[in-house]
């Protein structure tokens, strides 16, 4: 019994914490790392006491969000023998600190969303407001992932967020604050926790390595906190994973073979390899990374992020003094800045955002991790887009916009005949820009057969040669909207012609071009629909774009302007004006021009309206 009293007395080891818990911020001093915006702006709303009912938390996984809202609720209960009131200076425990932090207060109360969505957990909380708290300032109700809740409990919880009793506060905090009702937000003050950055969070990492008496790499702790992606709490996990792969240090090769990544220093060979395109280097350079375990994945991302470390040393050169960038990175980084093309970086970058999904979703993602490098290696001895053009414009510039020579002819002196062969038909290209015909059929040019009739070099004429096609011609002329909406009536599409002339405000137009503006009430379809049916009309292709320039009125609207000019007009005539005053209550309803009329009616007499005291001018009628 002495030895089983002995044993059971000894002191148990105490539990391991996670650095994630042990180390979380306990005071807005802690939260400085990173979210230094809404430390002010709470400090400054506490010393003026202008304290909001509701609060509203937003970031990405792991900035600290429940953490803030709890260290939030213990400035909003902070108690001590000399201070009654809510501060942001909580370097001294109050009497509710230690219970609010551990989650355990009787008047802080927590709750996940996520396990309750309904309105029946909301109507709790309705019905448990109306009492005080029990021991502290301010019943605080700290609400995680809020954006889970259901439409009915936001609805139910808008009035009591709007009106709650002074002694209720409301902290809510969520990753998606787009999924959270405008309503909602409208009656909360909104904090965005920014991600943390990668030279924070190695100091970070620093500091409290220090403070466990860890041995650490620099180099690792970089790419621990580049893994992290701006959230403390995945990069101390991350820490935690380290030290026990390590033996307790945290040293570069054991940090890169537990993430699986590859060498910083070889993705930067792999780098230099594909923008000279030397492919053998390339593969060569990932079959070892990849036989020393990296990941075919990881080496293709490490990739694009040095592209755009690269791309972005062009123009922030500044960005080569962030921590988490190895010195390797930072120099020939800066080298690669000065001598590679945006271009070429940019299209390095296209298609490594192409290629990383291809890799992942692969069953064998070596093959196509190489199948990436091999493209990108291909892709270097290519043209950059402006060069390619410059090339063509180079090359039509030599030509002298001349005519080529058409098969058998030629230019001056330089022409060559076979003297006694067949004529052959020779191809035409159509209209359309080599588009085929209605038919499917190759339009031909029959050339007369010669070939019988001996002849000499000399009496050979020379032909006009083929001049090429510049640009595609309609085979109806379209140069205004006018011409489109009597295109519509001929093929009797009088749907499309109403909305042609009450909608469509030209811009500009050329063949297989039109760039217009639409009133607001058109329909969304309409450029769509009328590029369809001209292509179909005019056997050309059309390009209808929307511009912002206010354009030609609509055919409608130009019409009644013309209208009320005429009517306008009418009315100073002084015929008009007379008949008018005679007959009160007369008005005039419509002009027409006499000439017109008989131009379209020619046997058919104008009509004349009459009144009982003379002749209207014939044309005019007047109601």
């Amino acid at each position: 019994m002495s030895d089983e009293t002995s044993i059971s007395s000894e002191q148990k080891p105490a539990a391991y914490r996670v650095l994630a818990r042990k180390y979380r911020p306990k005071d807005f001093s802690d939260l400085m790392v990173g979210q230094e915006p809404m430390v002010r702006t709470l400090t400054n709303a506490f010393e003026t006491g202008r304290i909001a009912q509701a609060y509203m938390l937003t970031g990405v996984r792991g900035v600290g969000k429940t953490t803030t809202a709890r260290i939030l609720a213990r400035a909003l209960n902070y108690k001590t023998a000399d201070i009654d009131r809510p501060t942001i200076d909580l370097r001294v425990p109050g009497e509710h600190c230690q219970a609010i932090m551990e989650g355990r207060h009787v008047d802080v109360i927590e709750m996940d969303a996520a396990s309750h969505t309904g309105i029946d957990d909301i109507r709790e909380i309705i019905e448990q407001v109306r009492y005080r708290p029990v021991s502290a300032r301010y019943k605080v109700y700290i609400i995680d992932e809020v954006h889970m809740l259901s439409t009915q409990a936001f609805n139910g919880l808008l009035k009591t967020l709007e009106e709650p009793p002074e002694h209720v506060k409301f902290i809510f905090a969520t990753t998606e604050i787009r999924k959270v009702p405008i309503t909602v937000l409208s009656r909360c003050q909104r904090f965005d926790l920014r991600r943390i950055s990668g030279s924070d969070l190695v100091g970070l990492f620093s500091t409290i390595l220090g403070k466990e008496g860890v041995s650490f790499d620099p180099e690792a702790l970089a790419m621990v906190a580049r893994a992290a992606e701006g959230s403390a709490r995945d990069g101390l996990s991350l820490l935690d994973q380290a030290i026990a792969h390590g033996g307790g240090s945290v040293e570069v090769e054991t940090v890169r073979s537990m993430l699986g990544l590859a060498d910083r220093a070889r993705i930067v060979d792999l780098f230099e390899h594909i923008v000279k395109g030397d492919v053998a280097a390339a593969l060569g350079e990932f079959t070892a990374q990849y036989e020393a375990g990296a990941n075919p994945t990881v080496v293709l991302t490490d990739l694009a992020d040095f592209t755009h470390l690269v791309t972005r040393l062009k123009y922030v050169p500044d960005a080569a003094s962030d921590q988490s960038l190895s010195e390797i990175e930072r120099t020939r980084g800066a080298e690669f800045a000065g001598s590679v093309a945006v271009t070429t970086l940019s299209r390095i970058w296209q298609m490594l955002l192409k290629g990383i999904p291809e890799a992942e979703s692969s069953s064998r993602p070596a093959g196509a991790a190489e199948m990436v490098l091999i493209r990108l290696a291909h892709a270097a001895h290519l043209p950059s887009p402006e060069d390619a053009a410059r090339r063509v414009l180079e090359l039509s510039g030599s030509d002298g916009g001349g005519a080529r020579p058409a098969p058998g002819g030629g230019n001056g002196g330089g022409m060559q005949a076979s003297v006694g062969a067949p004529v052959q038909a020779q191809a035409i290209q159509p209209a359309s820009m080599g588009r085929p015909t209605g038919n499917g059929a190759t339009m031909l040019r029959a050339v007369p057969d010669v070939s019988p009739q001996p002849i000499s070099v000399g009496q050979i004429e020379e032909r006009p040669a083929i001049a090429p096609v510049a640009k595609a011609q309609a085979s109806v002329p379209v140069n205004s909207v006018s011409d489109i909406a009597d295109l519509c009536g001929k093929n009797k599409d009088i749907k499309l012609k109403t909305l042609v002339r009450g909608f469509v405000r030209l811009v500009r137009i050329e063949p297989g071009r039109l760039d217009v503006n639409v009133t607001d009430d058109a329909p969304k379809t309409l450029l769509g629909e009328l590029a369809v049916k001209l292509k179909e009309w005019t056997g050309i292709h059309w390009i209808v774009s929307y511009s912002r320039e206010p354009g030609e009125p609509t055919l409608i609207e130009a019409e009644q302007r013309a209208q009320e000019k005429r009517v306008s007009d009418a009315r100073q005539d002084p015929d008009v004006a007379a008949i008018l005053a005679r007959f009160p209550g007369a008005k005039i309803t419509d002009v027409r021009i006499r000439a017109v009329e008989e131009e379209e009616t020619e046997s058919v007499a104008p009509a004349t309206a009459e009144s009982a005291d003379g002749d209207i001018v014939p044309g005019d009628d007047i109601e």
